[in-house]
């Protein structure tokens, strides 16, 4: 290999972490790039060239690279002009309710003003927690999505989160108003959810998609009204409760849509305009997850916001 400079030698503070991670923190690339370069064997750890993304590394390792990563979008700094709804804060962990117009880290046309953003000017430590690109970020909610989030503020929790969340042990709980009522009061959705071939954009239930489960049960069912106004919603409507089982991409908006259910607002995926709304009417209202460090049960709950209940109360005249 022909080196791209001095070798990186691993600090104490990286003991124990992985090699993708590693490289993508001191480099400041993705952790995508990282992992393109260990797998093309363009990164040595102590002279040789690196086997695995996952392989853990001891303090005093020395790393070097052969090619200089390419550079995506810069990192995302502090900004303290982004007003954040903490419901909870310790040492360890953050529960965020995040309003509906805000993106959760930048991306393609949001490079800035991200809770992210806000989120290292409150909590600068999360710097190094997690993807660099979405420091502390366990889950996400969509840009349109509102209610609740954990964000970790240490490595160490970042993984039992994770983890958590990949043993289906993390209770995540939404309310959506649909259009037009599911025939039972309760069911589960299972059905696989990948990448749709016509519109890249987009979701869809697909066969060789990700497994992906949705509870649901209805709590209000709407009936159109007898007498339109120019402000009623001329059509059946209902209220659902949701839970999830898996995290895939859109996965409540898209197992909806499925089953002729689309949530009211959701234009992406079918969702009929409603009065005042310009968002799909999805709502994460509760979150619990056991506290990675002390084992005690937390649960928290944000009720919707205001174009949600204000619709909701439209509809139930």
């Amino acid at each position: 290999m022909s080196p791209m400079g001095p070798d990186e030698v691993v600090p104490d503070a990286l003991t124990g972490e992985r090699l993708d991670r590693v490289v993508a923190l001191v480099w400041e690339c993705s952790r995508a790039e990282a992992a393109r370069l260990i797998d093309q064997q363009k990164v040595e750890v102590n002279g040789t060239p690196a086997a695995s993304r996952s392989q853990r590394l001891m303090s005093g390792d020395q790393i070097r690279l052969s090619e200089a990563p390419a550079m995506g979008q810069p990192l995302p700094g502090p900004d303290p002009e982004v007003e954040l709804n903490v419901v909870h804060a310790d040492e360890w962990v953050v529960v965020v309710s995040k309003p509906a117009d805000l993106v959760v880290h930048p991306g393609s046309g949001h490079a800035t003003g991200t809770m992210v953003n806000g989120l290292l000017a409150r909590f600068p430590e999360i710097a190094g927690v997690g993807e660099p690109e979405r420091p502390g970020i366990v889950h996400r909610l969509d840009r349109g999505t509102s209610g609740l989030l954990m964000v970790a503020r240490t490595q160490h929790i970042y993984e039992a989160l994770t983890a958590a969340l990949g043993r289906r042990e993390v209770h995540r709980g939404y309310v959506a108003l649909v259009s037009g009522m599911p025939a039972d009061d309760r069911g589960v959705i299972d059905a696989p959810v990948g990448r749709s071939t016509r519109y890249p954009i987009k979701m869809a239930v697909t066969a060789d998609g990700r497994p992906a489960r949705t509870h649901y049960q209805v709590t209000a069912r709407m009936p159109a009204p007898t007498e339109p106004t120019e402000e009623s919603v001329p059509f059946d409507t209902a209220r659902l409760e949701l839970q999830l089982e898996t995290g895939r991409t859109h996965q409540i908006r898209v197992h909806l849509a499925a089953i002729g259910h689309p949530v009211l607002g959701d234009d992406l995926y079918g969702g009929p305009d409603a009065p005042g709304i310009n968002r799909p009417l999805l709502h994460a209202h509760t979150l619990g997850f056991a506290h990675p460090d002390t084992g005690e049960q937390l649960r928290f709950q944000v009720d919707p916001p205001e174009d949600f209940s204000r619709l909701y109360r439209l509809l139930c005249g």
